[in-house]
């Protein structure tokens, strides 16, 4: 299964980016072989809509699940129309954070973490 880690670098020992559609880049990470894809987040600069690109690119990436530190509204809904899980209030590295998520230790959220615009500021 792929998931996906907001990350403020390329490899597992980096740690997890506080903000989901202005993320430095974007871990995919098949959480049964720790394989892993760093992809380079295009809408980090993007003037509005910066969490819809990114929701809907998760989707098109195939990932059932997102870990973050945190997730605006207009993502959450982006993300929950697309099936895909919630995992806001993660910190630490990339494969902490993976460990954690497959030990079942982090739990999907039930509603966005901060207001529009949270990475923006």
């Amino acid at each position: 299964m792929k998931i996906c880690i907001t990350s403020q670098g390329k490899d597992l020992n980096s740690q997890v980016d506080p903000r989901f559609g202005r993320c430095q880049y974007f871990m995919i990470v098949d959480v049964d072989t720790m394989e892993y894809e760093a992809i380079d987040n295009a809408s980090i600069t993007a003037s509005g809509g910066a969490g819809i690109k990114a929701g809907q690119f998760m989707s098109e990436k195939g990932v059932k699940a997102v870990l973050t530190g945190n997730c605006g509204p207009n993502a959450f809904e982006t993300l929950t129309a697309a099936k895909i899980d919630i995992v806001s209030g993660v910190s630490g590295t990339i494969k902490e954070a993976v460990e954690k998520y497959k030990s079942g230790e982090l739990k999907p959220n039930k509603s966005a973490s901060v207001d529009s615009h949270f990475g923006m500021k």
